[in-house]
């Protein structure tokens, strides 16, 4: 059996590792699975971020308006980190509203009319679905992709695929080439960032187009059984259209064994069940980077473009490692966050 073991903490934290670990890999699997119907609203928390607030900055203007799912735990912790993260960065005064499916446009558009509002940093669905109905220049978070990339703004829980090509190299310096079978209608923008950072990290990237899991999975097939493991690695990316937990990634984890190629994502729960390693979000710093964006844009610099996620933890699967002939050095293996190993 396999055991996470906690080798390196970054940076002070509020909330304990197990929580923050924990917490981004709920967000990863909220914003990445189907809408469900929210839980009853907590009008405890939504009391107390209100006080929060006020005792802040008591009878000021909120220009900063932070729209997140009403959701229950473990979720609701997740988005009060990436709130508390935008509130330690922000030059203004930061206001939460926590938003339900349903949640009245009308009212919502008052609400931030009366508290000064004068940006909205949209999380998770339900936040950008309520921000489409305001009139506010909206910085969007907490979701993997969205719509017209190009012409949005805000910071997505794909993560930078420079961190990934750059961690791959540093475990694998033989590796040479890179397959990701990806959705173009939905994340045409990351890979244009992936070809890039391929190049400057000396790699090839194949990347396949597949629509639905039928087409992904007869992708899968195909590449695994022309791969080379003494030089290809296989990246499964957050698309939920390519990569699924009962079809694909059943089939990419069985024939990276089998053929010792070494595979990497951006989901923890793929790392405890045999991924070589994955990068997944740093909730509080995701929060301080998007209150750089809206400084920026309150500033009169607004940045264009969604940003891929650089705010991140890392995880390395060390049994993995060992079985497709890695030698991972105690030095290289304590720069990984969590490490799952045998006792």
């Amino acid at each position: 059996m396999e055991f996470a073991q906690h080798v390196r903490l970054d940076g002070p934290s509020r909330m304990s590792w197990a929580l923050r670990i924990g917490g981004a890999f709920a967000l990863a699997l909220a914003c990445l699975a189907p809408a469900r119907a929210a839980d009853p609203p907590a009008k405890h928390e939504v009391v107390l971020l209100a006080q929060s607030d006020s005792r802040r900055h008591a009878g000021g203007p909120e220009p900063v308006a932070v729209l997140y799912p009403d959701l229950g735990e473990p979720w609701r912790r997740v988005f009060s980190e990436i709130l508390e993260g935008i509130e330690d960065q922000s030059r203004q005064a930061v206001h939460g509203y926590p938003v339900a499916p349903n949640a009245d446009a009308g009212e919502l558009s008052s609400s931030l009319k009366r508290n000064g509002t004068k940006l909205v940093i949209a999380l998770g669905r339900q936040g950008i679905r309520a921000a489409a109905g305001v009139d506010y220049p909206t910085l969007v978070s907490a979701v993997s992709t969205v719509t017209d990339a190009d012409k949005q703004a805000g910071i997505l829980l794909a993560p930078d695929p420079a961190l990934l090509f750059s961690h791959l190299k540093s475990l694998v310096p033989g590796a040479r080439r890179v397959f990701v079978i990806y959705n173009p209608t939905q994340f045409e923008w990351l890979i244009r960032m992936a070809r890039e950072a391929a190049r400057a990290n000396g790699l090839e990237l194949v990347a396949l187009e597949a629509r639905d899991l039928a087409s992904a999975a007869r992708q899968y097939e195909s590449v695994f059984a022309s791969a080379d493991p003494r030089r290809d690695a296989i990246w499964l990316p957050p698309d939920t259209s390519t990569v699924d937990e009962a079809t694909t990634v059943p089939i990419a984890l069985r024939e990276a064994w089998n053929r010792n190629l070494p595979v990497f994502s951006s989901n923890l729960l793929h790392v405890k069940r045999g991924v070589l390693f994955a990068l997944i979000p740093d909730n509080v710093k995701l929060g301080r980077s998007l209150a750089g964006l809206a400084n920026a844009t309150l500033g009169g610099e607004p940045k264009r473009g969604v940003q891929p996620l650089r705010e991140v933890h890392t995880a390395l699967n060390m049994r993995t490692a060992g079985h497709i002939g890695l030698s991972i050095g105690p030095k290289l293996a304590r720069s990984f966050d969590i490490v799952y190993s045998e006792p």
